[in-house]
């Protein structure tokens, strides 16, 4: 069976990503592969043990599937889904995770949220979705945020 990968990150954007996944699964008859990329920040390695036991004690995995759920549940939004979807957590870098999901030979898609940051700030953080445009393996479609201004 098909697969469309959607990288959800707890946003709204993220969740109208997996919106418009779903709809269009539907539309294929493809299933979904919902994925949350989490990863230390690096702030918190000045945190000393305590970020050490919470990752010795699967704290900050358990935290991210419990995101991917609530994200999952605010998509669907109660609706009943004619639609497969399988949620992983990935610990790592998000374009690196998403590039290696997307590479599986059952994709037939990637979709992601765009996060709206432009000027400075965006060139700081960096643009998962402007980095997949450059290296996705497959059709990638980035949904705008549903606010967006024209």
């Amino acid at each position: 069976m098909d697969t469309i990968v959607v990288g959800v990150d707890g946003s709204e954007n993220g969740r109208g990503a997996l919106r418009w996944a779903i709809v269009n699964a539907r539309a294929i008859g493809a299933r979904i592969r919902a994925i949350y990329v989490w990863d230390v920040p690096l702030a918190a390695y000045g945190g000393g043990m305590e970020v050490v036991a919470a990752l010795e004690n699967g704290e900050l995995e358990r935290a991210a599937v419990a995101k991917l759920e609530a994200a999952v549940a605010g998509a669907v939004d109660g609706d009943e889904v004619a639609v497969e979807i399988e949620r992983r957590t990935v610990e790592g870098n998000a374009t690196r995770a998403l590039l290696m999901e997307a590479a599986r030979e059952d994709v037939v898609l990637l979709v992601v949220g765009s996060r709206g940051r432009g000027g400075f700030a965006g060139l700081r953080l960096g643009s998962v979705s402007a980095a997949l445009a450059h290296h996705a393996p497959c059709p990638l479609v980035i949904v705008p945020p549903v606010d967006r201004d024209a």
